[in-house]
């Protein structure tokens, strides 16, 4: 019996058996379409925190004080001043894969202008911060080495504190108060809006980092530097310089610990995709337990069906049918029942995630390639997985036995 026989005859059984086809398809029509969709929305997750963190500076290095030892006990990092301007100066003059850097204080504080307010942080830093975060001037202009230099009063905002602040009203030129210290507004940045962890990009105010450090902080150390790599290539090698430049100004020994903390963007990207992937599979393998019960379903209807044409089976046998092609005709009926359950899952998980990204921005779905192959390949492993047994036994009736069945 040739293999478009065979098909011929699955397709009949299925076509006769309409509606327990459909109903045994159920389970891999749902495990399928669920598959599909946490893979779907895992990618999606992992590809929108990507970008959000691309988005920040994919070269991007940051150095933050490192907790030591004292008399045998840890220190938090947080109260550490090992970071100094002498440390920014040298990164900035002998590091030949950093392109820029930036030091990096902080104080948080009421901000307001007349009979507006609104709590927020006042980032310290130097004009350099815009290129390594990848941020950029709406309206007005970034202060200048100047500026840092004399450690003026000067302020740029964010878009969400413009909107509170100055509500209907061009902030250039107007004056805030932070702390009671007055800063003068010199610039407004390009909206980056809510990242993929629901924090607001937008809540930012830069001022020179001198200014923060004397007027605000009253402090002569640093809380971090920021640092651009010269490429995304290059962020190893960038730092290794800036390990190596900060351990001889930090006068370390060998064998002596780092005072100090180095992380690359590339490291956050590569721990979160580790996460979200984890994650992913964990969603898709709860999932998948449905497949497990759909192919059941399946083993259960193909012991019904063979047991149903046990007569038919013997009479295939006694015009020469041999075992193989009793075993194939069920093997590829219970592959093309997978396979078209498996198809219409596909679509229908194709269908929820353009469902749930049309109805959510804050929900991105993306569906690979690589995810229908698997679906497909795991339509086929079912298929043959549990259509085995049963049509095993089929093969294996007595034909004489399988005429006299009533």
């Amino acid at each position: 019996m040739n293999i478009t026989n065979l098909f011929k005859i699955a397709l009949k059984a299925i076509y006769n058996n309409k509606t327990r086809s459909l109903l045994t398809m159920l389970g891999i029509i749902i495990g399928i379409a669920s598959v599909i969709a946490m893979l779907g929305f895992g990618q999606g997750t992992q590809d929108q925190i990507k970008e959000q963190i691309s988005s920040m500076g994919s070269n991007m290095i940051m150095i933050n004080p490192g907790g030591e030892r004292r008399g045998g006990q840890r220190m938090d990092a947080s109260s550490m001043q090992t970071l100094k301007m002498e440390d920014y100066e040298a990164i900035r003059n002998e590091c030949a894969h950093v392109t820029y850097v930036s030091p990096s204080v902080s104080s948080s504080g009421q901000l307001v202008a007349g009979n507006n307010n609104y709590p927020a942080s006042v980032t310290g830093c130097s004009q350099d911060y815009l290129q390594i975060r990848q941020l950029e001037m709406a309206e007005g202009e970034m202060f200048g080495e100047q500026d840092v230099k004399t450690a003026a009063k000067v302020v740029v905002l964010g878009k969400t504190i413009v909107d509170n602040l100055f509500p209907n009203e061009d902030p250039i030129g107007k004056t805030i108060r932070v702390n009671q210290i007055p800063f003068r507004v010199v610039g407004v940045l390009v909206s980056k809006g809510t990242n993929s962890m629901g924090m607001d990009q937008d809540e930012i105010v830069l001022a020179p980092f001198s200014t923060v450090m004397k007027r605000m902080l009253s402090q002569s150390h640093l809380q971090g530097i920021q640092c651009s790599a010269t490429t995304e290539a290059d962020t190893q090698l960038a730092m290794n310089e800036i390990e190596e430049v900060l351990r001889r100004n930090h006068r370390l020994k060998d064998g002596d610990e780092n005072n100090f903390t180095l992380s690359s963007m590339e490291e956050i990207m590569s721990t979160i995709d580790t996460v979200t992937g984890m994650m992913t599979m964990l969603l898709a393998a709860i999932a998948g337990i449905s497949l497990v019960v759909g192919g059941i379903g399946i083993m259960n209807i193909m012991y019904v069906s063979v047991t149903e044409r046990t007569k038919e089976i013997g009479l295939r046998m006694s015009v020469g049918a041999r075992g193989i092609d009793i075993l194939s005709q069920f093997l590829i009926e219970a592959v093309m029942i997978c396979l078209t359950g498996g198809i219409i899952g596909i679509l229908l998980g194709y269908g929820l995630g353009a469902l749930v990204g049309m109805l959510s921005d804050q929900v991105s779905v993306s569906i690979s390639p690589s995810s229908v192959m698997l679906a497909f390949g795991v339509c086929v492993l079912i298929g043959m997985f549990f259509g085995w047994y049963p049509a095993k036994k089929a093969a294996n009736l007595d034909p004489i036995e399988a005429l006299r069945y009533e």
